[in-house]
């Protein structure tokens, strides 16, 4: 392929330190593809609370012990 030969990532141009994925690269397109999978996916698992997202279970209704007016142990 003739984009082979361009970085993975490229250094931002906006004067900071940070990179990010090249598209003109094949890793950095597939990168770009499955980050924006990945995020979709974590979203609306979270939007429709299911997988990790899922609320625990409600516990049982709290029940008293059964009051006895006998002897011990009967």
């Amino acid at each position: 392929m003739h984009h082979d030969h361009e970085p993975v990532f490229k250094r931002s141009k906006w004067g900071t330190n940070r990179y990010y994925y090249n598209p003109r690269n094949p890793i950095g397109l597939a990168l770009i593809v499955l980050t924006v999978l990945v995020l979709g996916t974590t979203l609306i698992l979270m939007a429709n609370r299911a997988g990790p997202f899922e609320p625990p279970p409600a516990p049982a209704p709290w029940k008293p012990a059964p009051v006895t007016t006998g002897p011990p142990g009967h």
